[in-house]
């Protein structure tokens, strides 16, 4: 009997153990079409370690903000009907693990494809995931990207 609790004991140990050494790589982007406006809105949620490792600064100083948006701008592009649309940055925020970044797209009259490249994080970490949840006109379509998928395309 003893020998089933110290293997239970055992069992239990490696189990936890596992768990806590495991760490999950992923982002989430919700968009948003204003018919309005004509505007596709872009709100990213990345970790905030995850973040500050790949662009190489503190999340608490200055110069953070700045960073996020030439990281952003240099992986996440966005393509309607085959036209590269520009991003504007409008901003970010640091809230406890997560940095949430906002830009979007002006200028978007109907949509029928729409191809983004998103490869935020994919370099520094090889297993990131970042699933893109597209709203447009009644329409919900998600996009999933990793290394060597860096580029996904919808149509509605």
């Amino acid at each position: 009997m003893k020998n089933y609790t110290i293997l239970g004991l055992l069992v239990g140990l490696l189990t936890l153990f596992s768990f806590t050494a495991l760490d999950f790589f992923s982002s989430m982007t919700k968009v948003d079409y204003l018919d309005g406006s004509k505007t596709l809105k872009f709100t990213t949620k990345m970790n905030t370690n995850h973040i500050s490792e790949a662009i190489k600064i503190n999340p608490n100083t200055a110069g953070f903000d700045a960073e996020v948006k030439k990281y952003v701008n240099a992986n996440f592009d966005v393509f309607v009907n085959g036209s590269n649309k520009n991003l504007t940055f409008t901003g970010s925020q640091v809230n406890g693990e997560s940095v949430w970044v906002y830009f979007e797209a002006n200028d978007v009259s109907d949509i029928s494809t729409l191809k983004i490249k998103n490869s935020i994080l994919l370099n520094s970490f090889p297993k990131q995931v970042n699933i893109v949840n597209i709203a447009y006109k009644g329409n919900q379509k998600t996009m999933t990207f990793q290394r060597g998928r860096e580029i996904n395309e919808v149509s509605f």
